[in-house]
């Protein structure tokens, strides 16, 4: 892949690579890592995605890398540091905690489907699984988001989007 080709691709990616990591890895210094590497891997790639599938080749491989980068952490016994973001609004702190609190399976998910906007069948192609799974993750995010949010006092206002 020649500069030419690659920078476009960058300028245009490297947000959304940034946002996935960020949701999966819940480290920004970890997510600015991950889109290096996976950008990287790209820059490398012996075999670059085809035209029009670029943003779904960059979103598996950065799920795959936080996976594997998440499997080696386990084994060594790695723990996050703490990282305080602050928002405008209350709620938006309230729902991005919400969010991060998830699973990863589900995290990842809903960061998919509601920030990337990825249809459940595209999530499903970057995932490995079925589309059926990725409607019940979805379910089942919404149904902890929401009750979530109502035990931390922000009602159906914050809830209804989900």
């Amino acid at each position: 892949m020649t500069e030419a080709e690659f920078l476009p691709l960058f300028d245009q990616y490297h947000n959304m690579v940034y946002r996935l990591a960020l949701t999966s890895l819940r480290s920004a210094h970890d997510a600015e890592d991950m889109v290096q590497t996976v950008f990287l891997k790209l820059l490398s790639s012996p075999s670059p995605p085809a035209p029009g599938k670029e943003k779904a080749w960059l979103a598996q491989v950065t799920v795959n890398g936080c996976r594997d980068l998440a499997r080696s952490r386990k084994r060594w016994g790695w723990e996050p540091l703490d990282e305080n973001i602050p928002f405008s609004q209350p709620e938006e702190s309230a729902l991005f905690q919400a969010v991060m609190a998830l699973p990863e399976k589900l995290r990842v998910t809903v960061h998919l489907h509601y920030y990337e906007g990825y249809s459940h069948r595209e999530i499903a192609q970057i995932l490995h699984i079925s589309p059926s799974a990725v409607s019940m993750r979805l379910h089942r995010a919404r149904n902890l988001l929401r009750n979530s949010l109502k035990e931390d006092g922000y009602g159906p206002a914050i809830s209804e989007p989900f």
